[in-house]
């Protein structure tokens, strides 16, 4: 068994973005929603979902930090959001949710900040993770539980610019370099020396 393969393709991917942006654009249409994205795993998604809107949408920005054991829902807020909500539409943009702990504490934070309407999109819904139900009212896909990087999604900081997502199911495959994720990365892509040689 491979250690590594292809979870989506870019044009999956681009398919499904562009058929969320047409639904998001009937759903408000009239309206301007304020699409806030979490750092840094969305910003590919929310960069090419906002292209597939065709609504004056504004775009803001959290960044956080989550502690305690993985995914445990307990969050600090590195970078606050610019815009105020009071009254305005919201869309929460994700990457990945998995056990909807981290996703159920930034819902209650923008809820306290009363807007007109509160919705989650996102790109990647690791169900069979889930801990606390979340509402998700716009969704990429449903994917199975294994690590993923690629489109925006990381390994050590590292692959977020790889055009497709790829699973991994062996971490410590990465931990001297891309190993078999080779195959799936751009021509050229070369690794930084550890050594700084």
């Amino acid at each position: 068994m491979s250690e590594a393969g292809i979870v989506l393709t870019a044009v999956q991917i681009r398919e499904r973005i562009a058929a969320i942006g047409a639904e998001i654009s009937r759903d408000y249409a009239g309206r301007s929603p304020i699409l806030v994205g979490v750092l840094k795993g969305s910003l590919l998604f929310m960069a090419d979902l906002v292209r597939a809107i065709d609504l004056p949408v504004r775009v803001d920005f959290m960044s956080i930090s989550s502690y305690g054991s993985g995914s445990s829902g307990v969050v600090r807020i590195l970078k606050d959001l610019d815009l105020a909500l009071e009254g305005e539409d919201v869309i929460l943009v994700e990457d990945i949710i998995d056990t909807g702990l981290t996703v159920t504490y930034l819902l209650a934070n923008l809820k306290a900040r009363n807007p007109e309407s509160l919705h989650v999109v996102a790109l990647l819904d690791k169900s069979v993770r889930r801990i606390i139900e979340v509402p998700i009212r716009y969704k990429g896909f449903d994917i199975p539980d294994e690590f993923v990087v690629g489109y925006g999604l990381d390994y050590e900081g590292r692959y977020r610019n790889v055009s497709t997502i790829v699973g991994v199911s062996n971490l410590d495959v990465l931990a001297d370099g891309p190993g078999p994720l080779q195959p799936y990365l751009p021509d050229g892509w070369v690794e930084p020396d550890a050594s700084g040689e």
